[in-house]
């Protein structure tokens, strides 16, 4: 009996436990769902959020937060409220908020039910800057996508996309807001999309919130806008200086600029001379050849005629031409030159390490290590030449047109994806590779029987950034000109190849040759280092994208604390 009895109670106590142990699992079924609802609630608040603030950009703040959702309902999937289920949503930039990296933001979300149960999500959001496209028009024209185009990276037209019979292959996503004529003719290695959203252009307002930026680390300069389309009477030339010694000069403080002004836009620019037409380059300044002694005389220095005339001075081996102020139209640094122009000096303090430069108070520094207020930006009132070889990231904004007189490239070679050094450049109106003695094979004189001659150091032109037009990007003059006196690798053409590295966003498509012959072979490449890390302060298309969601401890969780947090200027 007693056996029995003990049987019976051990069975009793096993029931009772499993009932018990069905009940907990039960309880914890309920409370898994529980979270898995207002985890749901959350992260669905975050998309939501997304979605409002790229319909409507106003809701999005310059600081701080701003509340989109105060304790609202949460429904499910068919529209019908979940009982007890509130949601709070909130949204503000995050990160570093200056926009100098970027627009980067949060949406925080709160979601708790009637028993108290709580969760917290982060949401991170980014605008996409425009310099994520390999090329972005608003207007395409009539100018097709043809002869074996080979283009690297996103695509974008609020137009439509024309390509033509001859072919092109597209590497990366292509979008318009229109419709693509043409599509047997183009492979498409990662599909496209017609009739999708417009993304609008910059306005201008975003250009002008660039000058104050510039002026905090003395970068802003003002020009003029006398000369041609192709022509200015300020420019810009990136340097590169080994400090360190250590034969490179690729140091993260090793980067500068030298601006030089004068009143003659076509000196500044390299252009041939105003009475080219009857006197061809006779009256040149910036072209010439170098003497057995390494000198450097200019066309209008040598005598008219004899064995070391002019003329044969320019058709000599050793021939150049060069951007007005140049060191080596003088033999050496001058900071005053006999034409009228000047290097403009820098007015902060010059790092001992340039000791016995001639130009060592004329280098403005592009690094936070030499320039503390630097901000990454370059600005000009009015237009600018540029050239030259660029250590850092910068963004050179512009009001007038931006002329790429020369040469443009980074000391490390992009190539590399190191995004150490990076350009953007960005004009209020057209960006403009110059027609001038530089890119441009010239005449000594121009009439037939006289050879086009190449005076520059490379037949062709390198462009390393991310160009910006609220206009065009175009080759000035690309319709005339030489139409086999350079080859584009082993093609004759014009002016040779036009190699760019980077992007090409426009408001309207520019030419920059021509099936004749004239003008550029384009040569163009993407760089991703546009979109992972974009140039400074460069402007972006207004759109969120969706970035990493992030679980965050409810327990003791403070909103004020936590966007402060998050904050970092």
């Amino acid at each position: 009996l007693l056996t029995a009895l003990l049987v019976m109670l051990a069975m009793g106590g096993l029931a009772a436990a499993a009932a018990l142990v069905a009940s907990n699992a039960l309880v914890v079924t309920r409370y898994d769902d529980r979270q898995g609802w207002l985890q749901a609630a959350a992260e669905a608040g975050i998309e939501e959020a997304r979605s409002r603030i790229n319909g409507n950009p106003g809701l999005y703040p310059d600081s701080g937060y701003v509340v989109l959702e105060d304790g609202v309902a949460v429904a499910d999937v068919s529209g019908n409220p979940v009982p007890g289920v509130r949601r709070w949503t909130y949204v503000g930039p995050t990160g570093v908020s200056t926009g100098q990296y970027g627009v980067f933001g949060s949406v925080v979300v709160i979601v708790e039910d009637a028993e108290g149960n709580r969760v917290v999500r982060r949401g991170e959001v980014a605008q996409e800057p425009f310099s994520k496209y390999a090329y972005f028009t608003n207007i395409e024209g009539e100018i097709y996508f043809g002869g074996g185009d080979q283009i690297f990276g996103p695509v974008h037209s609020n137009d439509r996309i024309r390509v033509h019979s001859s072919g092109a292959t597209f590497h990366g996503p292509v979008t318009t807001a229109s419709t693509i004529s043409g599509k047997p003719y183009a492979t498409f290695k990662q599909g496209y999309t017609e009739f999708g959203p417009r993304i609008e252009m910059p306005q201008t307002a975003e250009l002008d919130k660039l000058r104050a930026q510039a002026a905090a680390g003395n970068m802003r300069f003002v020009s003029s806008t006398d000369g041609g389309p192709d022509q200015a009477t300020l420019r810009i030339e990136f340097v590169a200086v080994d400090l360190n010694g250590d034969g490179r000069a690729d140091g993260p403080d090793e980067g500068f600029v030298r601006v030089y002004r004068a009143s003659d836009p076509g000196w500044v620019s390299g252009d041939v001379p105003a009475d080219y037409s009857s006197n061809g380059l006779r009256n040149s300044r910036n072209c010439g050849h170098y003497h057995p002694d390494g000198t450097f005389v200019s066309a209008r220095d040598h005598p008219a005629s004899g064995p070391d005339s002019w003329v044969a001075a320019v058709n000599s081996s050793t021939r150049r031409c060069y951007l007005g102020g140049a060191d080596s139209l003088f033999n050496g640094f001058q900071a005053t030159d006999a034409q009228g122009g000047q290097w403009l000096a820098w007015p902060g303090p010059v790092d001992p390490r340039l000791a016995g430069r001639p130009d060592a108070s004329y280098l403005f520094p592009i690094s936070r290590a030499l320039n503390p207020n630097f901000k990454g930006v370059i600005f000009v009132d009015g237009k600018v030449v540029v050239s030259g070889r660029l250590r850092g990231r910068v963004t050179l904004a512009a009001t007038g047109n931006i002329v790429v007189g020369d040469d443009l490239t980074y000391v490390t070679d992009p190539a590399a994806g190191t995004c150490v050094d990076l350009l953007g450049l960005f004009s209020g109106q057209d960006i403009v590779v110059a027609d001038n003695t530089l890119n441009t094979p010239t005449r000594a004189r121009p009439v037939s029987g006289n050879a086009y001659r190449t005076f520059d150091d490379t037949k062709d032109e390198f462009i390393h950034g991310f160009v910006l037009a609220l206009d065009v990007f175009t080759v000035e003059n690309y319709a005339s000109g030489p139409n086999d006196a350079e080859a584009c690798e082993t093609k004759p053409w014009g002016r040779g190849c036009l190699y760019l590295t980077g992007g090409i966003i426009q408001r309207q498509r520019g030419a920059v040759g021509t099936t004749g012959g004239t003008g550029y072979l384009k040569r163009y490449a993407y760089d991703v280092c546009g979109v992972v890390n974009p140039p400074p302060y460069f402007p972006t298309t207004g759109h969120f994208a969706r970035g990493r969601l992030y679980e965050v401890n409810p327990v003791g969780f403070d909103l004020d604390d936590y966007f402060g947090m998050l904050t970092a200027n």
